[in-house]
């Protein structure tokens, strides 16, 4: 096959741009034909909703997005990677979901809703509470299968050390009796906690880490192994040592927070945007492989029938010659394979904790303000900016143009990538290769 570069920065983005741009018009023309016709009263109820008073405002916020008008997004622009696009053709037809429900709003949100996912969370009730945030190790391989993250709305990795990964899942509309093994928390992981206001699971830290967050605003929200059954870590059934063998209970969590007359209240998070219709005119991408390191590799499959990304994870090191091999990733808790409707490749900053001791590895990946992303749902991708316009609310993705891009309804897995990360694009398969500063 013959190979040609193209660079997305952006002739072929714009273009993409303003198709999506035209796609929006008449949704956001409804939408704000539906906001004149609010109340003062509720118009002022909206207001209050887009930025609470929470012990994670840290004082000094960028301006708030204005979500009745959408088109006032500014994006800092950066440079994109280069992507290498091999000619050969494209399928064609991937069966689409039919639409279900209506378009999805921060403003229309449905009552009962969850704002993480846009659909009813699994219990009534369940959304009355505080999102909790939870580590779960990657690695060693023997810890597979995990627990939970099946059960999760939002998952996201990231880079630790030694070329390795660790997920951080976000429970919320769901509960899940096993989530695990935990492990040791990064810096990464209060931009999670912040983003929903959520309480932190990790089983402690290196003292640079836990030390910081312990001196935080978010102290009373980190929830490590004690010597009760509150909160509930579960030294887990396996065959294996103890270190990579505790698990959490966010069911039996609650109790404990009532027992000890802790906040667990609703927080007030601003909903996505959502849409069971994707974009008609984007190209199908099947295939979306990741390599953090020789070590760490993985790939996500779509399945044109179930309308999901299904992820596979490496067994094998590329060393010495060594081929790919992969193997479905499960869940122990359900034995579904770990799956997602939305995957969003996020390119960040990182930075050295000591910069004069860079074989450290302790990493500040610093996910606030804007930067460069690329979204996959319904078998489709579409070229994004990521925007973390306040500290206590989740991601905003917009197209280049500003206009807000709709995720599938559900579950969404966020891989976190060095801003100099790299991508290539061969036919409906997308390869992106981690780069560490």
């Amino acid at each position: 096959m013959k190979s040609r570069k193209i660079t997305l920065s952006f002739k072929k983005i714009k273009f993409f741009g303003g198709l999506i741009l035209a796609s929006f018009l008449l949704f956001i023309i409804f939408a704000m034909i539906e906001g004149n016709r609010l109340s003062k009263a509720n118009a002022a109820s909206l207001s209050e909703r887009v930025a609470s008073a929470t012990p994670f405002l840290p004082g000094d916020e960028p301006e708030e997005f204005d979500f009745n008008n959408p088109l006032q997004v500014q994006l800092t622009a950066t440079p994109r990677p280069t992507v290498v696009y091999e000619e050969g053709a494209y399928p064609t037809s991937i069966p689409q979901i039919l639409p279900t429900m209506p378009n999805i709003s921060p403003y229309s949100l449905p009552a009962g809703f969850n704002p993480l996912t846009g659909k009813p969370p699994a219990l009534p009730g369940l959304l009355e509470r505080r999102p909790l945030a939870s580590n779960v190790t990657l690695y060693p391989r023997y810890v597979r299968p995990q627990s939970g993250l099946t059960r999760s709305d939002v998952v996201f990795e990231y880079y630790i050390e030694g070329g390795l990964t660790r997920f951080i899942a976000v429970f919320y509309g769901n509960n899940a009796e096993h989530v695990g093994p935990v492990r040791s928390g990064r810096f990464f992981d209060e931009h999670v906690a912040r983003m929903y206001q959520s309480y932190l699971v990790f089983k402690y830290a290196d003292p640079r880490v836990y030390d910081y967050l312990k001196a935080t605003d978010i102290r009373d929200f980190l929830i490590v192994p004690g010597s009760t059954a509150c909160p509930p870590y579960i030294v887990g059934k396996q065959d294996r040592d103890t270190y990579n063998n505790i698990f959490f209970n966010t069911i039996k969590f609650a109790d404990c927070l009532e027992k000890q007359n802790k906040d667990n209240s609703r927080p007030d998070l601003r909903a996505g945007y959502f849409s069971m219709v994707p974009p008609s005119f984007a190209e199908p991408v099947l295939g979306i492989f990741a390599r953090y390191s020789l070590d760490d590799y993985h790939y996500w499959g779509y399945d044109p029938l179930t309308h999901k990304y299904y992820r596979h994870q490496e067994t094998n090191n590329l060393r010495n010659g060594n081929s790919p091999n992969y193997a479905p990733l499960i869940d122990n808790l359900t034995g579904q394979q770990v799956n997602t409707d939305n995957i969003v490749y996020l390119f960040v900053p990182h930075t050295f904790e000591n910069k004069y001791q860079e074989e450290d590895e302790v990493y500040h990946i610093d996910l606030f303000g804007s930067g460069q992303a690329v979204l996959f749902r319904d078998g489709i991708v579409l070229p994004a900016y990521w925007q973390r316009i306040a500290t206590d609310q989740p991601l905003l993705l917009t197209d280049p143009s500003g206009v807000p891009l709709s995720l599938k309804p559900g579950r969404t897995f966020y891989e976190v990538l060095g801003e100099n990360s790299t991508y290539t694009q061969q036919n409906a398969q997308w390869h992106f290769e981690f780069e560490t500063p």
